[in-house]
């Protein structure tokens, strides 16, 4: 598998900054965001005064830990366009997060914001190994999803060819990688997994296929997925991250040259990594929720957000800026069953140590009686029989309990059997009664 890994002089100058210079370039953009957010947004005006905070007070980054942070919440209060800081008419475009429960939250782009995001996607595709001239089948949902049009502008501006499928048609996605002979895929790791079942399926080998690098995202999954995807298809899969309420896809990248969790886009959104109960801010290298503030957005800066992801802060790498380790979870996909915290990728991880199972699965949660009980269903691989599918399954059951500490009724299925996602996944679905 070739790597494309980039010479010191593709390089921005910003990806070689030393930390002096790159904490020079934060502090002035923070005072700027802080500012353009207190004088132009009256919720944080309202919630700077709150807690006695001023934009002038940030004399260094520590003093950001004084302001008050951001959350979902805040956004749907304020919705749909009360968290903009220029008038309307400056606002380019608008997206809006798939919330399934509530009003969705709303972010806008003046033309700057949108030049900018397209820069930092432009940088994640070639820190992943892309470069212009390279074919990128993008299969991340367009429209009010920043998956889609996200990856697209970002590649156009590296000047990649773009082939804008979206998400869905999975035959028409091996059609056109067949016929298009694509160099990158930037899709949902569990859509890719689908999309190399249908290769098999019309009797195409996926390892065969053009695609060498996958930019995979708008999802946590597992080096164990990662390990799954690359032996299936035979491509460098690739992590990025971004969230809407931040900017969208882009936020941070993993760097192909080390592959050692995502180089965060520092000059562009400040991290911090906070106790989830307390909200104190944890010392790099501490595990905690992530919390972004924008420094250069215009539309709709972003002060402390608390994105609910689980990771930890780590040293400069491939890059001049700080990584994140890989998200493998958020605080609020947890689930406790009889007192025992359980995160879906767990479960994924244990999954993945059986080759008689593939990572096809789904979570069911329910109170039959006064007591919550966890099954999982999980695919058989198209390989293996039905009795080792269950002696997997038994297996499986084994290393829950004894390693996540809960008791769960594993149910293996035949391959097909659970329903494939053509975007996100759905790993849990909760069926105790609603309150």
């Amino acid at each position: 598998m070739p790597s494309k890994q980039p010479r010191p002089e593709e390089l921005e100058p910003i990806e070689r900054a030393s930390r002096d210079e790159m904490q020079a370039i934060q502090l002035e953009r923070l005072r700027w965001s802080l500012g353009h957010a207190y004088r132009n947004v009256p919720h944080y005006k309202r919630a700077f005064d709150r807690v006695g905070a001023r934009p002038e007070d940030l004399r260094s980054l520590a003093d950001l830990a004084k302001f008050p942070f951001t959350t979902k919440t805040d956004l749907r209060d304020n919705y749909p366009f009360g968290m903009f800081a220029v008038p309307r008419q400056q606002v380019s475009r608008i997206h809006a997060s798939s919330g399934t429960t509530g009003k969705p939250t709303v972010v806008g782009y003046t033309a700057k914001d949108i030049d900018t995001w397209a820069t930092v996607m432009a940088r994640s595709i070639r820190a992943a190994g892309g470069r212009a001239g390279d074919i990128v089948h993008v299969a991340y949902g367009y429209g009010l999803f920043t998956g889609g049009l996200g990856a697209h502008y970002g590649a156009e501006k590296l000047g990649c060819t773009v082939i804008p499928m979206s998400g869905g048609q999975t035959e028409k996605q091996v059609q056109l990688i067949a016929d298009f002979a694509p160099d990158i895929i930037m899709v949902t790791p569990s859509y890719m997994l689908a999309i190399a079942e249908e290769m098999e399926r019309q009797g195409m080998d996926p390892k065969a296929c053009s695609l060498s690098i996958g930019i995979f995202g708008a999802e946590p999954w597992t080096p164990a997925m990662r390990q799954a995807i690359e032996a299936k298809v035979s491509i460098d899969a690739i992590d990025i991250y971004g969230l809407s309420e931040v900017m969208g896809p882009g936020v941070a990248q993993e760097c192909i040259e080390t592959k050692d969790g995502l180089t965060v886009w520092e000059d562009h959104f400040y991290p911090e990594i906070v106790d989830p109960s307390t909200g104190e801010v944890l010392p790099d290298g501490e595990k905690g929720e992530l919390v972004f503030t924008s420094l250069t957005k215009e539309a709709m800066p972003v002060i402390r957000y608390r994105t609910r992801d689980l990771t930890r802060l780590l040293p400069p790498t491939a890059r001049a800026m700080r990584r994140i380790e890989k998200i493998t979870g958020r605080s609020d996909d947890m689930m406790i069953i009889r007192g025992v915290n359980v995160f879906p990728t767990q479960v994924e991880e244990l999954i993945l140590r059986h080759p008689e199972l593939v990572a096809h699965y789904q979570i069911e949660i329910s109170r039959p009686k006064n007591l919550d009980e966890m099954a999982v269903l999980v695919e058989r691989a198209p390989q293996a029989g039905s009795v080792d599918g269950e002696r997997a399954g038994a297996s499986l059951s084994h290393l829950i309990k004894s390693l996540i500490g809960v008791t769960a009724d594993v149910r293996v299925v035949a391959p097909g059997g659970i329903e494939r996602s053509l975007g996100k996944a759905k790993r849990v679905v909760d069926k105790r009664p609603k309150a």
